[in-house]
């Protein structure tokens, strides 16, 4: 077993026991404690590392690794530290006690994703240890804020420090990579190659303020809620971007079934708990999440509030408003809370073809397949402004039984040992090949 295997679940295990919870209002710890122990884990093996904060508390780590051919282009390798917040009454084990039980490591970020973030430290520290580069610049980052929108994170370094990035043209990071066991000879491997857009929306209805016992026919809680029963009522139609097609026709490959456009329940079926993270990539959504009107009930308000977070298809955005704007009616309005565009590379490329070896070599079992991701990452928020095209990429060989699904930002997150020194290994074939 290499020293990058021997000390990846350590180095897991101690990340996760620094609490970097991200409550989106600045009131957490911030991630400056964990930046301090990435850069004391690269210090001791002679690794300097640019160290920033976008506020207090709020660490970013970037190093780069030089590789023997100047010519090629550079590699993105990031993570973000933070976490979500965690109840500990909630949890089998405290969700930052970083124990290890059963064979798995447990607490809050153990997928999501201080796993990856111990990975490239273990693959970094053992390539510098071994004395062996790269054959291209490797760009490695540990990053704040992802969990809220990467304002402090990788919005920061894109805008005031993309030197940090320079000639970078390709990224790996969350969400991909991971196992989806179709039986014992063949092990699908889902990389994240699209995302859908995000677009949480205000909706705003101003009316007539008065007494609640007198009759009130410009009522604006009325015209919210109307709003709000339109869009949460609204049946979007499947559609099929060509990372979504590709997928389920891999997948009905893969399981020996046919993949009928009209009606897709039959393969997704087959994907188990997994068909969280693919089931909303089918069609744009439009989830009703908060309603804000009045102070008293006795008093009709003149403005009324309700939120929706819309997430829409790549390449059909411009179909995703025109449909909610149909749905407002005429006397509502809607406004951006956030806003984020969505993302689609093709599978194909050296990079591709090098995550397949690395997986193969590791496991032949192995079939790669593109998958589209219903959320988002810091591979779209803003390292695509810089031109850079991203993956999702963390390498996992999974127990056929595991629900991962439920690990992110869930009760009692937890990963196989055995699945980070895989992801180790495969990592650093990747890193060292490519």
């Amino acid at each position: 077993m290499t020293n990058a295997e021997n000390e990846v679940a350590d180095l897991c295990v101690e990340l996760i026991r620094v609490d970097t919870s991200n409550y989106g209002d600045g009131s957490g710890p911030g991630e400056r404690a964990a930046a301090e122990v990435v850069m004391a884990r690269l210090a001791e093996v002679g690794i300097e590392a640019h160290y920033s904060e976008s506020a207090d508390r709020r660490g970013n780590v970037v190093t780069r690794i030089e590789g023997t051919d100047p010519s090629l282009p550079a590699l993105l390798v990031h993570g973000h530290l933070d976490v979500v917040p965690a109840d500990a009454a909630d949890w089998s084990v405290h969700p930052f006690a970083g124990e290890v039980r059963d064979g798995y490591i447990w607490g809050r970020g153990a997928v999501d994703m201080k796993d990856m973030d111990a990975m490239m430290l273990a693959v970094l520290r053992q390539m510098v240890t071994e004395g062996r580069r790269p054959r291209r610049d490797i760009v490695f980052a540990w990053l704040a804020d992802e969990e809220a929108g990467g304002e402090h994170g990788a919005k920061y370094l894109a805008r005031r420090h993309p030197e940090l990035f320079e000639g970078v043209t390709e990224a790996i990071s969350e969400v991909g990579g991971y196992s989806l066991e179709v039986d014992p000879g063949l092990r699908l491997y889902l990389i994240e190659t699209a995302q859908k857009g995000l677009a949480w929306m205000r909706l705003v209805a101003e009316g007539t303020a008065g007494h609640g016992s007198m009759l009130n026919a410009d009522n604006a809680v009325t015209e919210v809620a109307k709003a709000v029963a339109r869009i949460g009522a609204h049946e979007w139609p499947l559609t099929y971007t060509p990372t979504v097609r590709t997928f389920l026709t891999e997948v009905a490959d893969a399981f020996g079934l046919p993949f009928d456009p009209e009606d897709p329940r039959p393969l997704l079926d087959r994907l188990g708990p997994l068909v969280r993270f693919v089931g909303a990539t089918l069609r744009h959504t439009a989830n009703p999440t908060q309603l804000n009107a009045g102070y008293k009930s006795n008093v009709i308000p003149g403005r009324a509030e309700a939120v929706i977070d819309g997430r829409f298809l790549p390449g059909l955005e411009e179909d995703f408003f025109k449909t909610i704007d149909s749905l407002l009616g005429e006397r509502v309005r809607r406004e951006f809370v956030h806003h984020d565009i969505a993302l689609e590379t093709t599978f194909d490329g050296a990079l591709v073809e090098a995550m397949i070896a690395a997986l193969k070599a590791e496991d032949p079992t192995a079939r790669a397949v593109p998958y589209c991701m219903s959320g988002g990452t810091d591979n779209k928020t803003f390292f695509a402004d810089l031109g850079i095209r991203g993956f999702g990429f963390v390498p996992l060989r999974l127990p056929a039984d595991m629900d991962f699904a439920a690990m992110f930002h869930g009760v009692d997150e937890r990963v196989p040992v055995e699945s980070l020194q895989f992801g180790v290994r495969v990592l650093n074939r990747l890193l060292l090949n490519y």
